[in-house]
């Protein structure tokens, strides 16, 4: 069956592209593997920190994100049990395969003068939370040897459900979404329906992006070769 199986980047806005890199990599000890021209955005510089081979944080600054000034409880929660606006990021949580290495990574933390809290245990996840520049509410958390790992026969509350709306009916099909295999890439772009997400852009560039082929679109879009590369064959 198709399906996303994991976080491929999480990207961030930031104002200060050069802070956010040095915490990543002094702080925390992920390494820096890109830093270019946002593909398609001008003037906009993407960065990307790694966490393994296929996964990584990613940084995006644009020429207008240090004019937007961040409001706590709005565009921020400022620790994990406030609140922010819906579709922001609540907190972000990085993994470590280890309760060792969770102490580890809070000696770490400590050691360049930033607070951590913890760890706190949760039955799926042990874990210990800490501040990131511009804000971020982060959050280091292991599950190994945990008493009872994450799995819907007991880690799904019915009155956190009834309270979100969810049936029980629904939890089963939540629980074992409809397989899919795809259609070889024949399934044509929809409708505009505005029940449905959409990206923002403005209506005449939408409109425009929606009405082309899928292959004019990626040949448009499309840039695959890095700066390192494009630098040496000038």
């Amino acid at each position: 069956m198709v399906k996303p199986n994991a976080l491929h980047h999480l990207a961030l806005s930031t104002g200060d592209m050069k802070t956010q890199i040095e915490f990543f990599t002094d702080v925390l000890g992920m390494e820096l593997v890109a830093l270019y021209w946002m593909h398609g955005v001008e003037g906009a510089w993407h960065g990307f920190l790694k966490l393994n081979e296929n996964c990584a944080v990613a940084f995006v600054h644009t020429s207008r994100n240090g004019e937007i000034t961040p409001v706590m409880g709005v565009s921020h929660a400022g620790n994990p049990g406030e609140s922010s606006a819906p579709g922001t990021m609540q907190h972000l949580a990085l993994n470590v395969d280890s309760a060792a290495d969770l102490i580890a990574m809070r000696d770490r933390i400590r050691s360049r003068g930033v607070p951590v809290f913890g760890p706190i245990h949760h039955g799926f996840c042990s874990s210990i939370y800490f501040a990131g520049p511009e804000n971020l509410s982060l959050e280091v958390a292991t599950s190994a040897d945990v008493e009872h790992p994450l799995s819907s026969d007991v880690w799904i509350d019915p009155e956190v459900a009834a309270l979100a709306g969810i049936s029980a009916e629904d939890i089963k099909r939540y629980k074992a979404p409809k397989p899919y295999e795809g259609a070889n890439g024949d399934v044509p772009q929809p409708e505009y329906d505005s029940s449905k997400p959409h990206q923002f852009y403005p209506k005449e560039v939408y409109d425009l992006m929606l009405g082309t082929p899928d292959d004019a679109l990626t040949l448009a879009a499309s840039e695959t070769t890095p700066p390192g590369l494009a630098s040496a064959s000038k």
